[in-house]
């Protein structure tokens, strides 16, 4: 009944009160039955009685007179980083599967308020790698392919979204954990500005000036879709220091944007055959649409962000590791176990060193932003490669020399902080789905989303859709 609805039209109707609340639960709750089982996207439910009974009180209790969030009564599911209060929150790392959270976090705080709470989506262990799969609950299938990767790490919530299991998801972006997976989907994955919305934090011990490297993200089939998503978690709150409310910044007409097109980094970052083409397509068509777009050569060094970006995210994750009071490290997967075995042996200098790169690059990043409104580059080194991989060994024919190289075109945003969205671009002879960065400056996350949404309306691209499976 609602297939074929965007989230505006299912939120108009419930307000016109053309729809019940109750209705809308029950048509996700359906998809969810049928196609879930063979694609793992959600991975844990909350008791059905106790949902439904929810949505009728939420019935109920509504009152078109007054003022309501558009995310009112719509079923929400979050990824299994966040903790809901009573319910196992284990990160998909069996040894965790006793640690029940005594209280909600931020965001399943704020979901609560108005939103439905459905479950959560699946991940990969720790959130650590581009491939949701983890030893509690197994693999995610892609949408386009069931024998080939979701992405990672919220590929879960890229699959359930694009599969129309629920209305839109959050997810984490660290190093591409939204913008991967939104590109082995065909949908939207934002990146924001980190701070924008609000987190349950720690700081690293002895480093006050540590950046934020991490942040939790957003998944929509259109950005319009997004809007009401990020519009809702995003902002100040008073429990988390370091956020902060955006500006709002005026729409700009294509005609007058300027896209810096980075291609592979001057030729330092490598891609499977057939990314670059179907990006480059993409952009000359937007050129025939008005928009400017350069091939741009930067003086980025790619080994100077990769120093950078391994060294803050290995201490980062190292420091998270210590919280979990793990008793068998030696059991936690292979991708984990290598960003603790980097994070315990770096020491303060390293890091001072890491952050003064980061701050020279963001010097740099700053000037460019004067000539171009965005920069781009493609949201995957890789096409989705096949679900039983731990992690992919090669791209094209070139060895990798780390278990997350083929993650390297995320560092530039990720180290930077860039608000950043992965736009569909097509699919390749195979039928599988690649996306395009677009990356603006710091705090223009609206800036970004106003871009995808002219983008949208020009190529429709969430009127592909997958063919599911039952």
């Amino acid at each position: 009944m609602l297939e074929n609805f965007s989230v505006h039209q299912i939120i108009s109707k419930i307000k016109k009160r053309e729809i019940k609340i109750l209705e809308v639960l029950n048509f996700y709750l359906d998809r969810i039955k049928k196609f879930n089982p063979k694609l793992n996207a959600i991975i844990s439910h909350i008791d059905e009685t106790k949902i439904t009974e929810e949505a009728k009180l939420k019935d109920e209790n509504f009152n078109s007179d007054n003022d309501k969030d558009d995310i009112y009564g719509l079923p929400i599911a979050v990824k299994e980083l966040f903790d809901i209060k009573n319910e196992v929150t284990c990160y998909g790392y069996k040894e965790l599967l006793k640690n029940i959270p005594k209280q909600n976090s931020l965001l399943v705080d704020n979901y609560k308020k108005n939103a439905i709470l459905i479950g959560k989506t699946n991940l990969s262990e720790f959130a650590v790698g581009c491939h949701t799969t983890n030893r509690v609950y197994g693999a995610t299938s892609n949408v386009y392919d069931y024998s080939k990767s979701a992405g990672g790490s919220s590929g879960g919530a890229a699959a359930a979204v694009a599969a129309n299991l629920i209305p839109f998801a959050d997810g984490t972006d660290m190093m591409g954990s939204c913008r991967n997976p939104a590109a082995f989907a065909n949908i939207y994955g934002l990146r924001p500005t980190p701070g924008a919305i609000a987190e349950d934090r720690f700081e690293i011990k002895n480093l006050k000036d540590f950046p934020l490297i991490s942040t939790t993200g957003c998944f929509a089939r259109t950005p319009n879709d997004m809007e009401f998503l990020f519009n809702y978690i995003k902002g100040k709150n008073v429990k988390d220091k370091l956020s902060f409310d955006l500006k709002h910044l005026n729409n700009k007409k294509l005609s007058d944007l300027k896209i810096g097109w980075c291609i592979d980094l001057n030729e330092q970052y490598k891609y499977e055959d057939g990314i670059v083409d179907l990006c480059e397509n993409i952009l000359k068509k937007l050129q025939s649409n008005n928009l400017s777009v350069e091939n741009l050569k930067t003086e980025i060094n790619s080994g100077e962000l990769w120093y950078s970006w391994t060294t803050l995210r290995a201490k980062t994750l190292y420091e998270n590791f210590l919280l979990y009071n793990l008793k068998n490290l030696n059991e936690l997967p292979s991708q984990a176990y290598w960003e603790y075995k980097k994070g315990k042996s770096i020491e303060t200098n390293d890091v001072l060193k890491a952050i003064e790169i980061r701050n020279k690059y963001m010097d740099k990043i700053q000037n460019l932003f004067k000539h171009y409104d965005f920069l781009a580059l493609p949201s995957a080194q890789l096409f989705p490669f096949e679900k039983n991989l731990n992690n992919p060994e090669f791209i094209n024919n070139n060895k990798i020399d780390t278990y997350h190289r083929y993650m390297e075109v995320y560092t530039l945003s990720s180290l930077l902080g860039l608000p950043t969205i992965s736009i569909p671009v097509g699919f390749n002879n195979k039928g599988l789905p690649m996306g395009m960065q677009i990356i603006a400056n710091v705090k223009e996350d609206n800036k970004v989303i106003n871009f995808a949404n002219s983008y949208e309306e020009i190529f429709n691209f969430s009127k592909f859709k997958p063919k599911l499976m039952q």
